[in-house]
Formats: C-alpha cells, sequence, structure tokens
C-alpha cells in the first residue's frame, strides 16, 4: 500500500483520504493559483500507526523520496548547506477541527541548514527566528505539551524582536526544554525531524483537546488525520513579506466583500493563534496592492469553484502571493442565509440548493440580539464582533473556571486569546471575549462553530488568570461579576443591559417565500418547521 501522494491537479482521491485540507490544495493546483509543492501523508497511514502503535512499513522510505520530489520541484536541498529546503507539516482531517492537532513550521533548518539560509540571505536575525519557530513548534507539538506552552519567540518572548545573540539564547533554552520534556535532543538531521513531526501530528489525533472537539461535534473518533508536508514560504522573510486569512465575503453579515486578518513580516501560527494583533485585511492593499490584487482574483475563483463563500490562508513572501489552504466558508446564522441567497439570486445554485445549505437549526440565530443603542451599558471594553449575539453570564478567566462555574448558570469566558487547549471551556460558556485575535483567530473560528456569541481583539483589555481579575479602562472586574458580550459590536459590558432584536431580515423572509413555494402543504406557524418542510420536498423530489 502507498502512503504519500503527491499533490497535483490531478489527484482524484477524497476528503476522506487525502484529508480536507489537502483536497482544497488539489482544488487549487486545478485553478491554477499558486500553490507552494507539497505532498500529503495519507489518513490510512494515521488509522495505522494509531492501531499498531508505530508508523506503517515503508512509511520512511516513501517520505524520503518525496521529500526528493520536493528538491526537484523547489531546487533545493532538505536540511542542505547550501539553498536549504524547509517545509511546514500540518494535520489535516477530512472535517475541520480548527487548531486541534498539531502543526510544526520551518522544519528542516538543522543547525547548519540555519547558517546556510544566513548566508544566502544576507540575513541572520530571519534564519534564527525560523529557526526558533521551528524549535518552539515542535515543543508544542510532542504529546502531553499544552499548545500554547512554547510560543514562537525570542528570549522575551516576541516574534522577530531583538539581536541575533538574543535569538540564539532563546534557540539554546528551546533546545534545552525539548530534551527535558522529549528525553533526548532535539534531532539535527532533516529526515529524522521530519518523521519525528509526523507522528507527533498523527499523535494528536487522540490529544485530549481533539477527543473533547470531536465528542462535541459529534465526529467519529476513527477517522484519522492526513499530514500535509508543504515546501516553507517564509512571511517573516522581510518588510515585503506576511501572512493572513481571508474570506470571500463578510463571516458575521454574509456581505459580498472579502474580509479577513493580515500580519506582515509574520508566519501563519501568528494570525491564527490570535497571539498578535492583526490588521484587517484591506490594509493590505496599502502596503503591498499586487498581492492584494493577487488575492482578490484568488478568492474570486476560489468561490467560483465552491459556488460558497470561500475562506483561504495566504502567505507572502517579498511580494509574492502563495495560498495554503482552502475551503468552504461554513458560515451560519444570518451570515450563511444571506450568501445562500445571494448565489441562488445570482444563479450560482438553485432556490433548491439553498434552501438545503441552510440548517433549520440555524435560522434561530438570524435575527440575533443587539445591546439597545442608548440604553446606557457600561462598555467594559469595545473590539471586533466575531459571531452575532448576546451572551450574559458570570466571568470566568480560566477554561477551568468556565467548567465549573456554568454547572451554576451562563458564563462569559474573557481570555488574552484562545488556543485549542480552551475547548471545554469554550463549549461551556454561553459567550467569549478575548483581549487579542482578529475574526479569523482560533477564538473567532470556534465561537462561530459553535454559535457562542464572540468579541476579539478588545483594546485595553488585561485578563489576569492567577489573580482571576480583568482590567479595562482603568477598573478591575473580578471572577463572578455578571458581564454581557455583544458578538456583533464586539463590546463587553459590564452587567446585564437591554437588548433588541432587528425582526425584518429580508434574505431570511425571501428563503421562507422559496420554503413555502416548494412545501407540499400549507405553511407552518414557525419558521424552524417551515424550513424543514421545504427541505423534505426538496429531496422527495431528487429521489
Amino acid at each position: 500500500m502507498r502512503w504519500i501522494r503527491p499533490l497535483s491537479a490531478d489527484l482524484d482521491e477524497g476528503a476522506d483520504a487525502l484529508g480536507a485540507k489537502a483536497h482544497g490544495l488539489v482544488a487549487l493546483h486545478r485553478l491554477g493559483l499558486p500553490v507552494p509543492p507539497a505532498f500529503v501523508v495519507t489518513t490510512e497511514a494515521c488509522r495505522r500507526f494509531l492501531s499498531e502503535g508505530r508508523p506503517p512499513d515503508g512509511l520512511r522510505e516513501e517520505l524520503a523520496g518525496a521529500v526528493r520530489g520536493l528538491e526537484a520541484a523547489t531546487g533545493r536541498r532538505f536540511g542542505g548547506e547550501h539553498a536549504p529546503l524547509a517545509v511546514s507539516v500540518r494535520s489535516g482531517a477530512g472535517v475541520s477541527m480548527p487548531g486541534m492537532m498539531s502543526t510544526v513550521l520551518d522544519l528542516g533548518l538543522t543547525s547548519r541548514a540555519t547558517a546556510a539560509l544566513a548566508a544566502e540571505t544576507g540575513d541572520a536575525r530571519f534564519a534564527l527566528e525560523s529557526r526558533l519557530r521551528l524549535l518552539t513548534g515542535f515543543a508544542a507539538a510532542l504529546p502531553g505539551v499544552p499548545a500554547d506552552a512554547a510560543a514562537p519567540g525570542d528570549a522575551d518572548g516576541n516574534p522577530g524582536v531583538g539581536d541575533t545573540d538574543r535569538l540564539r539564547a532563546a534557540i539554546a533554552a528551546a533546545e534545552e526544554r525539548i530534551e527535558r520534556r522529549h528525553g533526548r535532543p532535539f534531532p539535527d538531521d532533516a529526515a529524522e525531524q521530519l518523521e519525528t513531526a509526523v507522528e507527533a501530528v498523527f499523535s494528536s489525533w487522540d490529544a485530549p483537546r481533539a477527543r473533547t472537539y470531536r465528542e462535541l461535534n459529534g465526529i467519529p473518533h476513527d477517522l484519522g488525520t492526513a499530514v500535509v508536508v508543504q515546501a516553507m514560504v517564509f512571511g517573516n522573510r522581510d518588510g515585503r513579506s506576511g501572512t493572513g486569512v481571508a474570506f470571500s465575503r463578510d463571516p458575521g453579515t454574509g456581505e459580498n466583500a472579502p474580509s479577513g486578518d493580515v500580519l506582515f513580516a509574520r508566519q501563519g501560527e501568528d494570525v491564527v493563534s490570535g497571539r498578535e494583533p492583526s490588521l484587517p485585511l484591506h490594509e493590505l492593499r496599502s502596503r503591498e496592492p499586487s498581492v492584494a490584487d493577487a488575492l482578490g482574483g484568488a478568492l474570486a475563483r476560489a468561490e467560483g469553484h465552491f459556488r460558497d463563500a470561500c475562506y483561504v490562508e495566504f502567505t507572502f513572501e517579498s511580494g509574492g502571493l502563495w495560498l495554503l489552504q482552502a475551503r468552504p466558508g461554513r458560515f451560519t446564522g444570518a451570515a450563511g442565509v444571506r450568501v445562500a441567497v445571494d448565489l441562488a439570486e445570482a444563479g450560482v445554485i438553485t432556490r433548491e440548493e439553498a434552501l438545503l445549505r441552510v440548517p433549520p437549526q440555524g435560522i434561530r440565530n438570524v435575527r440575533a440580539p443587539r445591546i439597545t443603542a442608548g440604553a446606557q451599558a457600561d462598555v467594559v471594553g469595545r473590539g471586533v464582533g466575531a459571531c452575532p449575539g448576546v451572551a450574559v453570564g458570570r466571568l470566568a478567566t480560566t477554561s477551568e473556571a468556565a467548567v465549573r462555574m456554568a454547572a451554576d448558570g451562563p458564563v462569559v469566558l474573557v481570555r488574552p486569546e484562545t488556543s485549542p487547549d480552551d475547548v471545554r471551556g469554550l463549549a461551556a460558556a454561553a459567550g467569549i471575549a478575548t483581549a487579542r485575535g482578529g475574526a479569523a483567530s482560533h477564538a473567532a473560528v470556534v465561537a462561530r462553530s459553535m454559535g457562542r456569541p464572540a468579541a476579539v481583539g478588545i483594546a485595553g483589555l488585561e485578563v489576569d488568570a492567577a489573580a482571576a481579575t480583568v482590567r479595562a479602562g482603568g477598573r478591575t472586574l473580578a471572577e463572578g461579576d455578571v458581564v454581557a458580550v455583544d458578538g456583533a459590536g464586539g463590546e463587553l459590558v459590564l452587567g446585564d443591559p437591554a437588548t433588541t432584536t432587528d425582526t425584518a431580515d429580508a434574505h431570511l423572509r425571501t428563503l421562507l417565500a422559496w420554503a413555502d413555494d416548494v412545501s407540499d402543504g400549507p405553511p407552518a406557524d414557525d419558521e424552524e418547521p417551515r424550513l424543514r418542510a421545504a427541505q423534505a420536498a426538496v429531496r422527495r423530489s431528487r429521489g
């Protein structure tokens, strides 16, 4: 059995074998969009690893052959002392599990390859920072290590800041931590790094946070994850480099306008983690207009392919755009209804397809409440609305506190940012607020998937989990204080403010009119049964 497939336009296996991430990359190849060379280790290899407790026979040899293919495609040498090749190693299950499994970037930067990268680019700081990112990412991927235990950074914890001496000191400290946790030194051989990283990603399928996420979302435990190995594109290369995530339409409203987050001189994990204060996507045009133009064209082509709003992860290196992931946007609530209706009215999908795309229970959140304008609400801080609705509950500053306190009533989880290890707290909370992160951060993505009102990137918000307090605007709130989060306006408010609900949603009215047209009987009194009846009628008509 072959365990590895090179990613190309003619690869025709489904997401159950390749994983959703690799399947999306195949689609990008077919659209002729810029994708770094890559290969995928299949989900079957993961299942075999998990059942036997070791890599399947032949995987090591296939990895070596697949790496030679990347070397040929890039003209670089994996771990080489001249023109070194580095790769990213990312999980990719057949269903979306945002951030729940391991990722390792910059892999292949051995000590000699790091020196070669510094010599090639003339930028020792860049090469050393990339090596440090490899070490911290590798440490976080080790079984039993929390996802945020080793965030990328220099000796002060700030990515890309500091002179080369401080970076070397941070590298030495990271190597020492790995040896202490792993029981052996960090491998200084690129092939051994890759084999270890692939095994770590396989193992992360059974990490407690991943199992919890699957249990919460009804995902079977026996699917396994694929592993995508891709030539690195360095968003931290220079001032004309960066990374971001983009939606072809606004994920909060469904408006037909690109939306997302971007960071300059950073790598992808900095955006999705929410640790770094990101910039809105439109900032890309002011600094790198050619990248913005290329990204806009790629979003349009991807949306045309998926016939749905889409999500892409991208990196640009020295002014050149590369796409690293693409999938349908999976919008919910009012945004999902608007996208379905707009696409049907544009003739991209049929009205029947639009009806089937909206989950009946999802229309409960279409008319999401908002804090009443002029209600004299006691605003603690304002950020970015990540998922509409208003949640009121007692303030919790850790996921453990949120789970404990939720047994006695609703809680609002307030964190500096969230990580995959917060999954139980996110599920227990009625609402979420973070001090850092943008609309595509971990907190925002998970909040939307769970339908939790959320505000992210709240300026001036300081969370002290040790003291169980939150500070903002010169005052301190204690764990247990009643707060509210408005996920449309992006506000965190003290107390239980008055709310209002907009009953005039034109897109929902249109969708329900279509539902009545295809239903067999008279319209039901409630919206959800009306949509369910219409979906049943559409499915019967299709046999």
